[in-house]
C-alpha cells in the first residue's frame, strides 16, 4: 500500500499495485461500489461487468449488462493530470446501445444513443472526416520511425478520452497494439461511431461485448476514408505482437 498526492485536489491518494505496472487507487474501488449499486437498482435485470469486480458468469446469460471502467486513466488521476474519466456501457445482446464518459476534471459529460448520435456536453459531436492517412493527427506520446509521416497530439491517459477525441474531430486515428478489456472501450467506441467515426479491432474485425473471456486484441478508431490504410498499415505488426496467424 502506497500513498500519493494527487496534487488538482490538495490531498494524498490511497492507491497500490494489482500486479506490476497496473496501478489502482482506493478512488477506483468507491465509484465502482457507487456505480454498481445505483446502475443495479436502475436497472435490476442486467447482469455486471466491470474491471474493479470480480467477474461473475452469471452476466453470459443476461442480454443486458452494465459494462464499467470506474476510473479509466487511473495514472493520469494519482498525479492529478486531467487525462482520466468514468466509463460507462449498457450493453445489448453483445453491443453497446447507451455510452457515457464524464471526465470531470475536464469539465465534460459525453453521451450516445445506439442510432440517435453522441454529444459532448450537449453538442452535437461530428468526427474526424481526414481523407489522405498520411498526416494523420494520433493522440500519442510519441511515433516510431515506421510512423514518422503521422502527427502527434495531446495523449490523455484514458484509451477511452483517446477515442472519444477522433469522435470530437481532436483526432484523426487511434489504434493500440495490445490486449485489452472490453470496459476500456465500450461508452467510447459506442460514442465514436455515433459521431461518424469506423470502429474495429486493429485487424479490421468487428468489435463484440459480453464475450465469456472479455480481453480483446487492439482497438482501432478513425475518420472512416483512412480506416483500410490503417489496418493496412498496423495488421501485421499486430498479428506479430498477438501471434496471430
Amino acid at each position: 500500500m502506497a500513498y500519493g498526492q494527487w496534487p488538482g485536489a490538495g490531498h494524498e491518494v490511497e492507491m497500490w499495485e494489482k500486479e506490476p505496472g497496473h496501478p489502482v487507487c482506493a478512488a477506483d474501488l468507491a465509484v465502482d461500489a457507487f456505480l454498481k449499486r445505483e446502475l443495479s437498482a436502475l436497472l435490476p435485470s442486467a447482469g455486471w461487468l466491470s474491471e474493479e469486480t470480480v467477474d461473475d458468469p452469471e452476466r453470459l446469460k443476461r442480454d443486458l449488462i452494465w459494462l464499467v471502467d470506474p476510473i479509466d486513466g487511473t495514472r493520469d488521476f494519482i498525479r492529478g493530470r486531467k487525462g482520466w474519466a468514468v466509463s460507462v456501457a449498457l450493453i445489448s445482446g453483445g453491443k453497446p446501445l447507451i455510452g457515457m464518459l464524464s471526465a470531470p476534471a475536464q469539465g465534460e459529460e459525453w453521451l450516445s444513443l445506439a442510432g440517435q448520435g453522441a454529444t459532448r456536453n450537449g453538442e452535437v459531436l461530428r468526427s474526424s472526416k481526414r481523407v489522405e492517412f498520411s498526416g494523420s493527427r494520433v493522440p500519442t506520446d510519441s511515433l516510431p520511425n515506421v510512423d514518422s509521416d503521422l502527427v502527434a497530439v495531446e495523449k490523455p491517459n484514458s484509451i477511452a478520452l483517446r477515442i472519444a477525441k477522433v469522435a470530437a474531430d481532436e483526432a484523426d486515428l487511434i489504434a493500440t497494439l495490445r490486449w485489452g478489456y472490453e470496459w476500456d472501450i465500450g461508452a467510447a467506441t459506442l460514442i465514436a461511431r455515433e459521431a461518424g467515426a469506423e470502429v474495429s479491432d486493429t485487424l479490421g474485425n468487428p468489435l463484440g461485448y459480453n464475450k465469456r473471456d472479455p480481453r480483446a486484441f487492439g482497438v482501432l478508431v478513425s475518420a472512416p476514408a483512412i480506416h483500410g490504410a490503417a489496418v493496412e498499415r498496423l495488421s501485421e505488426r499486430a498479428k506479430k505482437i498477438a501471434d496471430i496467424t
